[in-house]
């Protein structure tokens, strides 16, 4: 068996990145763009009002009060999207919205409710110096700025961006077409008759939703019978994926015949058994050069395994940069107690309390106990040499749950 770290490098270096596709830029949310966009010119074009008033001379209103209001001739009223038609002289003011660009000759905005109509004029009771209420031309963004950087995550912001300067649509990371292949006589799909002596494949469903959780897009293989043949007609149509995941059939036992199957349709295994619980007998190679992960058949097993190595593969494949999930220092609540030789991911909750985490166990932690998992918001790492960990002691916890990776406690 290797370590996680020696796994996990020995992967990430066979894994590519894929190319890019051009998408419309509500499709490319949560997407790694793959080009820097340019403003082609500021943002926004011209001078223009923050908020609804009047567009005037400051001159003209100096010293004005609710004592001494000071009274302007109104010559037009602009709308935002339209363009003044005369510049104000002096004495002389503009009714305008927000967003409408500054006349010529104003230089700052008086709020209407400083102001009061009076037929054709308005009466203005607060002085105002220049650029009050102004939005300037290019404040937001000038022409040629970088406004997004090669690489970058698409968020909201991003797509609000793209629409700004122009951008109907942007060159993006393709999303990797994961296979997924689940083999085992005892397991039958959740819509067929479940007897009491088989199992529901629920691991064809949560290592789709994982999938889908980076972001790649799952195929389902079905379920394949504890026969050569059957395997390897699946993994065949698994072929047209860019990565492959079997779940069960690479342990030790008479009916492990995935690695078997894999070997004679060209596979190469890279390793297999990683020194960790649960998920040792993993097993990662590539045929025809497409990552493939033989991964454990119990589901937690099939789940952890996901999360520590193909999880990072598929965001390297998607051209992500930041590939692990947070790790967070927590104070134990209970003592645990393990054999040496192996790291293990416990099941956990971890929670704040004042300005710390704290975690605990989720209960029983066998590789079955898809519960577990449903309890968990984290994974409690318990590193390969230790053998107890006492209630109170700092341990560090991987956070599956986004939620706490805004919390502002320490992550390691």
């Amino acid at each position: 068996m290797i370590s996680v770290e020696e796994a996990l490098n020995r992967i990430l270096t066979r894994i590519p990145v894929l190319g890019l596709e051009k998408v419309d830029i509500i499709s490319s949310l949560g997407r790694v763009i793959g080009e820097d966009i340019l403003a082609p010119r500021d943002i926004p074009p011209l001078d223009n009002s923050a908020m609804d008033g009047y567009a005037v001379r400051s001159a003209d209103i100096k010293g004005a009060s609710r004592e001494n209001p000071i009274s302007l001739m109104v010559i037009e009223e602009l709308p935002a999207g339209a363009l003044p038609q005369r510049a104000p002289t002096k004495g002389e003011a503009v009714r305008i919205m927000t967003g409408a660009p500054i006349p010529p000759g104003a230089d700052t905005v008086v709020m209407v409710e400083d102001t009061e109509k009076a037929g054709q004029q308005v009466r203005v009771f607060q002085g105002v110096p220049p650029g009050e209420n102004m939005r300037r031309a290019g404040e937001d963004v000038k022409k040629g700025d970088r406004v997004i950087s090669k690489g970058s995550v698409i968020r909201a912001a991003e797509v609000g961006m793209l629409a700004s300067v122009g951008r109907a649509s942007v060159y993006v990371h393709q999303r990797p077409v994961v296979a997924i292949l689940c083999t085992g006589d005892e397991l039958v799909d959740v819509d067929e008759g479940i007897a009491d002596h088989k199992i529901v494949s629920s691991n064809s469903y949560t290592l789709s939703a994982q999938v889908m959780e980076c972001g790649a897009l799952p195929l389902q293989l079905g379920i394949a019978k504890d026969t050569p043949e059957e395997i390897e007609e699946k993994l065949r149509q698994g072929l047209r994926a860019d990565l492959i995941l079997s779940s069960a059939g690479v342990s030790v036992g008479d009916y492990d015949l995935v690695k078997d199957v894999l070997g004679g349709i060209g596979f190469q295994m890279e390793f297999w058994g990683v020194a960790m619980r649960p998920g040792q007998p993993l097993a990662f190679g590539t045929i025809r050069k497409k990552p493939t992960f033989g991964l454990p058949g119990n589901p937690v097993s099939s789940m952890v395994s996901f999360e520590q190595f193909v999880r990072p593969s598929l965001l390297k494949m998607m051209g992500h940069k930041n590939l692990f999930r947070p790790v967070v220092k927590a104070i134990l609540k209970e003592n645990i107690i393990k054999k040496p030789g192996r790291r293990h991911f416990m099941r956990a909750r971890v929670s704040l309390e004042e300005d710390r985490y704290v975690v605990t166990t989720t209960g029983p932690q066998g590789s079955g106990i898809l519960n577990s998992m449903v309890e968990a918001n984290s994974l409690l790492i318990v590193p390969e040499e230790e053998t107890e960990i006492k209630a109170g002691e700092k341990v560090q916890v991987l956070i599956l749950d986004r939620g706490f990776e805004s919390a502002g406690v320490e992550i390691t």
